[in-house]
């Protein structure tokens, strides 16, 4: 995607929905603004006026999903509306009659339009009780881009209202296939260390801009969004202006087009990193670095390369923000019958010494000559946040082709990582004699709780991401603009894709700073 400008711009729709609009106008919004209905909870639906219960044309299903057609106004469920589309030309854009959102038959995914937004608005503001405040916020930049009132938080299970949810829960509004940016967002925004650095106020962005004079920061706009989200209003927030300077940083992926949320992950750590280097004029690689991306999220690899002739070992070491892991289904027969993995199994695979196959001899320091070699990994130093990466899509660059692993992960919800320690490691291959490590780090904690799991669900061309927050004892889903609270059985079940731990101590530390303070002032 071409970026023109460097001034900040609405984004802009898709390209069906655009050609809708070009089409039709504003026809299918006008029509649309009758069949709009505000809830007593303040939550706006499409009302079908031919039937109280809305039914798919196709299979006369009415549970799940429903989509309406922006054009004709016929009904189909979530299976069925990519065939509503092939079957009438045109048709491409309908709306989710429960959240009012546009939905992009071809893109199958959510769209953003600020036109339908305004439509949307106007009727809560008729909806609104008497006496409410019906303002909408601005961002910084002035944009009306947070759109108040547009969308709310479902009731939860037990009819609390919205306002026993936590400080900084708040749903992210869906800008056209970004579901993979606002998993990602919620995870980082509630990392501990990332999120008492913005609220500290460590990265001024009034000082940013005076010093640097420069119209989008990646940082001033993380700051802007921690502030929104720990502002203490629930109505979702539109991060359209995060989204347009991270595209200024990552070029390359500048589109509309769905991205992998791991790769959105390391784009936003190495944007920090490149901004926060630039501020301290530092050029000390990652393992050193002092910016907060690294402070919070790196630690180091270990690397034992070893001859299988003589038993020379050539030791490196790496820094890392993340560890990517595979699915430990090798070797592992009965997990291949049930679908089961562990956490604790793809660790022990990381870690385990795997043998370099001929086309990979290596030379060998002692013996002067190419040799087999063994290679093993190991975590030599811990980071505070532990980001756990599950391979779950395969790319076969010979057969040229695709695939998601729907592979069950167990996983838990305290983690120990001593075992897969570099000291620990080194003892078991030399049967425990080492008594003494070197690279041990007493300081450094290896007990972990977790606090957010990124999950993906659906195939690997039309999924979905959704991520699940543990704050207070209690596990919320944040799926877009929408968030409501779930057992822990749901997030077990989950496809998980990334997994979210921090060190024990500054875990509860951090439950305990956060509930005692019940508000924080937005900047």
């Amino acid at each position: 995607m071409c970026l023109r400008s460097s001034s900040y711009t609405s984004p802009k729709p898709c390209k069906h929905l655009a050609d809708c609009k070009l089409r039709h106008a504003f026809d299918g919004y006008d029509s649309l603004q009758n069949c709009l209905k505000t809830t007593p909870i303040g939550r706006t639906r499409v009302d079908n006026h031919n039937t109280k219960i809305p039914r798919c044309n196709f299979c006369n299903g009415y549970l799940g999903r429903l989509y309406i057609c922006l054009m004709c106004s016929s009904i189909s469920c979530s299976t069925h509306i990519l065939l509503h589309t092939q079957s009438k030309s045109g048709h491409d854009v309908a709306i989710d009659i429960e959240r009012s959102e546009l939905y992009c038959c071809l893109c199958c995914d959510q769209v953003y339009d600020p036109d339908f937004d305004k439509v949307v608005v106007s009727e809560q503001i008729k909806g609104s009780c008497p006496g409410r405040s019906n303002k909408r916020r601005r961002l910084d930049s002035g944009m009306e881009l947070d759109l108040k009132k547009s969308k709310r938080l479902i009731a939860m299970r037990d009819g609390r209202a919205k306002s026993c949810y936590p400080l900084g829960l708040r749903g992210l509004n869906n800008l056209g296939n970004t579901c993979f940016m606002n998993s990602v967002l919620q995870a980082l925004l509630h990392a501990p260390p990332l999120r008492n650095y913005f609220l500290s106020d460590h990265h001024n962005r009034d000082e940013c801009k005076r010093r640097y004079g420069e119209k989008l920061c990646l940082l001033c706009e993380i700051g802007a969004l921690v502030s929104a989200m720990f502002s203490g209003d629930r109505s979702p927030y539109s991060p359209a202006q995060f989204l347009y300077s991270w595209w200024q940083h990552s070029s390359n992926l500048a589109s509309y087009e769905e991205q992998d949320a791991h790769e959105f992950f390391i784009s936003v750590l190495d944007g920090i990193h490149e901004k926060e280097s630039k501020v301290r004029n530092s050029s000390k690689d990652d393992g050193d670095c002092q910016c907060i991306a690294h402070r919070a999220f790196s630690g180091s690899l270990r690397s034992d390369v070893t001859c299988t002739i003589c038993g020379f070992t050539s030791t490196t070491y790496d820094p890392c923000v993340d560890v990517s892991l595979n699915l430990d289904t090798v070797n592992l027969s009965a997990a291949e019958k049930t679908g089961l993995s562990t956490l604790s199994g793809c660790l022990n695979l990381f870690t385990r010494a795997e043998r370099l196959g001929s086309d990979s001899k290596l030379h060998c320091q002692n013996c002067q000559e190419l040799r087999d070699t063994s290679k093993q990994l190991s975590i030599s130093r811990l980071p505070l946040v532990l980001c756990l990466h599950i391979k779950r899509f395969e790319h076969s660059l010979i057969r040229k082709t695709s695939r998601k692993i729907d592979q069950y992960l167990q996983f838990p919800f305290a983690l120990d990582m001593t075992p897969y320690l570099s000291s620990s490691i080194v003892r078991s291959r030399f049967g425990n004699r080492i008594f003494a490590f070197e690279c041990e780090n007493s300081d450094s904690s290896a007990e972990y709780e977790i606090f957010a799991v990124i999950a993906h669900s659906g195939m690997l061309e039309s999924g979905h991401y959704v991520t699940y927050l543990h704050v207070n004892h209690q596990w919320y889903k944040c799926d877009d603009a929408w968030i409501c609270e779930v057992d822990e059985g749901i997030v077990r079940a989950s496809q998980c894709y990334m997994l979210f731990y921090v060190q024990k101590l500054l875990y509860y530390k951090a439950n305990k700073d956060l509930s005692c303070n019940a508000s924080v002032e937005s900047r």
